[in-house]
């Protein structure tokens, strides 16, 4: 008899066996940057933190699609800026290509609040958690709990240097 799926396995079969390229957006305020946390991408339930973003469909721009997936998980209006990071994602039958922008929230006084996925059922987002995060928290998590452009920065100033991580 097989092994039973794990809760993860059905949250992220909508995107096993596909290549999909992600846009995500970098909003630094106060020294602090703006993460979403997802679950179901680690073991032992895990969080994981990542700047907001999602899939590019077919039909939009880039930006289009990165002020969408920032509208429906933090509820934020943004402007794109510059590319900042490309990244490689590969993990048993999950794969991406990540490209993330610099963005500037329409209204600075904004406040982000959680959204959601619309390809997930309320009961089964993969989004839990908006968090302000300094440079310092992030250093002081779990490295597999933090994403890899955000990785070992020592300053928010560390986030605008683009980097391309390819495996």
């Amino acid at each position: 008899m097989p092994p039973a799926a794990s809760p993860s396995d059905s949250l992220l079969a909508p995107y096993a066996g596909l290549v999909r390229v992600r846009v995500g957006g970098i909003l630094v305020r106060n020294g602090a940057i703006l993460l979403a946390a997802h679950r179901g991408l680690l073991p032992q339930d895990a969080t994981f933190w990542s700047p907001p973003g999602g899939g590019w469909a077919f039909g939009e721009s880039l930006k289009e699609a990165l002020q969408r997936e920032f509208r429906e998980e933090t509820g934020l209006a943004v402007r794109v800026g510059r590319q900042l990071h490309l990244h490689e994602f590969r993990r048993d039958n999950l794969q991406a290509l990540e490209i993330f922008f610099e963005v500037t929230a329409e209204d600075p006084s904004a406040s982000p609040r959680l959204g959601h996925d619309p390809e997930h059922a309320a009961d089964a987002q993969l989004l839990s958690e908006l968090a302000w995060h300094t440079p310092r928290q992030l250093l002081a998590l779990p490295l597999a709990q933090v994403h890899p452009v955000l990785r070992g920065l020592l300053s928010t100033d560390d986030v605008f240097v683009p980097q391309v991580l390819l495996n």
